[in-house]
């Protein structure tokens, strides 16, 4: 929940305006990214700057007060919203593409009370996310009360925005193998209990990603989001790699801006090799960028259900190559500005562990695979 005073939101009425607004967002984001650089700590003021933005509620529809980001036709807009949020503070842009995953299963799954109940909650300024990872001795199990009610058991780790987020979006075990339920947990009235102690990463230290154990706590039948096992569908599920690949890319923007400007501060720029480095880091940007208009044409396509397997076979694609491109800003960068440039108060240092640490998303080499059995089957994108 946004605690602090805030003026009013900024409208925004249109995809194109999201987009505008979070590019006018992230040079102050990153101005106070190595503030917020802090362990166990949160961007609670950056997310005041998001809600004043207009940009918490941008992936609802425009109808219930949104820019109408969450359309399949705005997918290009939404993944540069995430670029220019991620290019400001990768540890901003991992909650933030949270808190946008969850509105968006939310709106998928959802009833229309509920689509309508939760937009509400997002217009007051409260955050969402996904908590889904867990390990398997320890993780949330639904047990059933009366009435339609369930007693949670176990924990989920990675739990991003823990003790901030007002509407984690939560996956869990029901009873009797019935499969994997979906639900919202009104963490402000019942906190589960965090083990900070948990998140000691190399990077992305704002993201609060702790442990959190909801044994004890109660749900509703009115808190269960889609019938069992739906946030596994495809090409939701693993289509959504796209979004958290936008956010990387904009990290990867931000050391390709911070590099130009170091050498340009150091009378550098008639170097041969470094204007070559910088060459090859230019095609490396434009790739990803590419790379995120192919993932939102295949996203948005019409008939992007019935050809669930090429869009997720060609996010597999899109998260890969940007994974790819990442770690090259990375290597040439650092040939760039040497040890000098790696020395705080410098940004790279802190860009280097947040984007290295972010880069580790489950199952790249199954991810991978799948595309590679895609197209041994003969198949089209």
């Amino acid at each position: 929940m946004i605690t602090t005073d805030t003026p009013a939101p900024t409208a925004l009425t249109n995809p194109a305006e999201a987009e505008a607004s979070a590019a006018q967002l992230a040079p102050r984001l990153f101005a106070q990214a190595a503030e917020t650089d802090v362990e166990s700590g949160f961007p609670t003021q950056e997310f005041d700057w998001l809600r004043e933005a207009g940009l918490l509620t941008a992936a609802l529809p425009i109808t219930l007060g949104g820019a109408g980001l969450d359309a399949p036709a705005a997918t290009l807009p939404l993944l540069r919203v995430l670029q220019h949020i991620g290019r400001g503070n990768l540890a901003v842009g991992r909650v933030y593409e949270g808190h946008v995953n969850a509105l968006l299963l939310i709106q998928q799954l959802g009833t229309a009370e509920q689509v309508t109940r939760y937009a509400a909650d997002t217009r007051a300024g409260r955050l969402f996310g996904v908590w889904n990872t867990e390990i398997p001795a320890d993780g949330v199990r639904l047990e059933a009360l009366p009435n339609g009610r369930y007693r949670l058991r176990g924990a989920k780790t990675f739990a991003s925005g823990a003790g901030h987020l007002a509407r984690p979006l939560i996956t869990g075990a029901l009873p009797d193998g019935q499969g994997w339920q979906l639900f919202v947990l009104p963490a402000d009235s019942q906190p589960p209990v965090l083990d900070r102690s948990f998140w000691r990463p190399l990077g992305m230290r704002a993201t609060a990603s702790f442990r959190a154990d909801l044994t004890g706590l109660e749900i509703g039948p009115d808190d269960l989001i889609g019938p069992p096992d739906a946030y596994y569908r495809q090409p939701a599920f693993s289509g959504g790699a796209i979004r958290f690949a936008a956010v990387q890319l904009g990290g990867a923007e931000a050391v390709f801006d911070e590099t130009c400007r170091f050498l340009r501060g150091l009378g550098r720029i008639d170097d041969p090799y470094q204007r070559q480095r910088l060459g090859e880091m230019s095609i490396a940007l434009e790739s990803g960028r590419q790379w995120l208009r192919g993932a939102a044409e295949h996203a948005a396509r019409p008939s992007a259900a019935a050809e669930a397997e090429a869009t997720v076979a060609y996010a597999n694609m899109t998260r890969t190559a940007i994974e790819t491109i990442c770690l090259d800003m990375l290597r040439l960068a650092e040939r760039c500005v040497g040890a000098r440039g790696l020395l705080q108060p410098l940004p790279f240092e802190r860009l280097h562990r947040d984007l290295t640490h972010y880069l580790r998303q489950p199952a790249p080499d199954g991810a991978l695979a799948d595309v590679g059995r895609f197209v041994l089957e003969g198949k089209a994108f």
